[in-house]
């Protein structure tokens, strides 16, 4: 019995038929299947072709109806295996329209500039990027320690500088780091864009 067990067909069949003696046939379904969460069903025919199109029932889900002798792989019953043809979950997608004859344009990269740092590196600076921060507002928000750091994205400098602000040990280096913001050593901000004068 597949999946631990479900009812056998003859025990659907005649709950089946309890339940059916007490209903209108005309509305209910008569199709059951295995899925995920046990034995499922009744369903009507229409619902059990939504489910294989939504992918619910796949081609080795057990199925069952009244007048089956047993549960069936659903691409093994006659009325459904015609609804799999089509249903090909893994189907490659149609291939591209055609491309107009010559080679393609290359993509053309952002231009940039090599800027010297204090350090004597060199690192570049996107012209096309620019901040929204201010390198002015952040050289006067360095009097409060860690606040002007934090204002141009570099978090972990300002939270340290903040902590050792309050030892008093950071608020000279704040000071001086401010002092270095707002003589233009700070070109970027902590995203890499390049910051406003």
């Amino acid at each position: 019995m597949p999946f631990g067990g479900p009812k056998s067909p003859q025990a659907v069949k005649a709950g089946y038929n309890v339940y059916h003696s007490r209903q209108d046939t005309s509305t209910l379904g008569e199709w059951y299947y295995i899925g995920h969460y046990g034995q499922l069903g009744p369903l009507t025919r229409e619902q059990i072709d939504d489910l294989i199109r939504d992918g619910v029932i796949a081609r080795d889900t057990y199925v069952w109806k009244n007048g089956m002798t047993d549960w069936l792989a659903a691409e093994r019953v006659a009325e459904l295996a015609g609804l799999f043809v089509t249903n090909h979950p893994n189907t490659p997608p149609p291939p591209p329209s055609a491309r107009p004859p010559g080679p393609a344009p290359m993509p053309q990269p952002p231009t940039f500039s090599s800027v010297p740092s204090p350090m004597g590196y060199h690192y570049p600076v996107f012209s096309t990027v620019k901040s929204d921060r201010s390198r002015l507002a952040g050289g006067i928000l360095q009097i409060i320690p860690g606040v002007g750091r934090m204002y141009l994205g570099y978090t972990a400098y300002g939270v340290l500088q903040l902590f050792l602000g309050m030892c008093g040990v950071g608020i000279l280096w704040s000071w001086i780091d401010g002092l270095i913001i707002l003589a233009g050593g700070v070109k970027l901000d902590g995203y890499g864009r390049q910051l406003q004068d």
